[in-house]
């Protein structure tokens, strides 16, 4: 296939571009500095600016651009910057595609499980009904604006948990095992909902080929706990675990970011992903987690 990436240049991104190379596929990518290689193309998301006929030249459009949830604190300038960022980028792909004399067969945006808010001891599917919050309104948007694409084109949101990989919300949290920092965030009793690096990336290809729409939970088929995923962080670079971080100071601190990135409680399954016979590698945190202490130590 001809496939066509924003984003390419991030962590999920960069593990894609490398994991559809490796089976052959031509991967096309949108910068925003001048091409370096024939296979890159320069856009502007903010200003609407794209070559609309790339459209007409591949077969699948994957859309992983977006400001970082990671970096904090979320001021009010940023969470403009983590909402435009993402409704640019979207719509300027559903633009380009409606214009487009023939449309990508594909297009696979990015979304995030905040789109369920905080629901603890609810099981979470593609079915459940939107939460409340800043990222639930966030993802609500992100996904109106990729149902912009045309109607000949097959659009998959997904709703991706915590990726564990080299970066992202993984980027604070090994450092702080690794120094023994690590311990209970509020209660430790929420559910994270988290995927491993080499899944999230097997996910998307997957569903290059599927005939799912919508909706995607992109999530380990095990929930866990975030005091059962610190603790097996902790255990797994052999480090001591205990130093709680009480909910007060989450609140202080970080506000609305801590609440929805580290406080709220979603037990996501990914439903129709297991019904669409997708056989994750990693179907336990544990698993996961190794993959990632194991990666780090080469």
């Amino acid at each position: 296939m001809r496939i066509l990436v924003a984003g390419a240049s991030g962590m999920i991104g960069s593990e894609l571009r490398d994991r559809l190379e490796a089976d052959r596929h031509t991967v096309l990518r949108l910068v925003r500095h001048d091409p370096r290689s024939e296979s890159e193309f320069t856009w502007s998301p903010t200003a609407r600016i794209i070559d609309f006929t790339l459209m007409e030249r591949v077969d699948a459009v994957i859309n992983l651009a977006g400001a970082s949830l990671s970096h904090l604190p979320w001021t009010r300038r940023y969470k403009k910057q983590i909402l435009d960022s993402r409704i640019h980028t979207t719509q300027t792909l559903a633009d380009a595609m409606r214009m487009a004399a023939t449309a990508p067969g594909v297009f696979i945006n990015a979304s995030a499980v905040g789109y369920y808010g905080d629901r603890p001891g609810e099981r979470l599917t593609e079915k459940s009904s939107k939460g409340s919050g800043f990222l639930s309104d966030l993802v609500d948007a992100w996904e109106s604006a990729a149902r912009l694409a045309p109607e000949k084109t097959r659009v998959v949101t997904v709703r991706s948990g915590v990726v564990v990989g080299r970066g992202g919300a993984m980027r604070p949290l090994l450092p702080l095992a690794r120094l023994g920092l690590s311990g209970p965030i509020g209660t430790g009793g929420q559910h994270w909902p988290w995927i491993s690096l080499h899944d999230e990336v097997a996910a998307i290809i997957h569903l290059l080929d599927s005939s799912l729409e919508g909706p995607v939970n992109l999530v380990g088929p095990t929930p866990i706990t975030a005091d059962g995923f610190l603790r097996e962080l902790a255990a797994q670079v052999h480090r001591p675990y205990g130093l709680p971080l009480p909910e007060k100071v989450v609140d202080v601190t970080l506000r609305d970011a801590g609440q929805e990135l580290l406080l709220s409680s979603q037990k996501v399954i990914p439903e129709k992903l297991l019904a669409d016979g997708f056989v994750f590698a990693d179907a336990k945190a544990r698993d996961a987690i190794a993959r990632l202490v194991a990666r780090r130590a080469r």
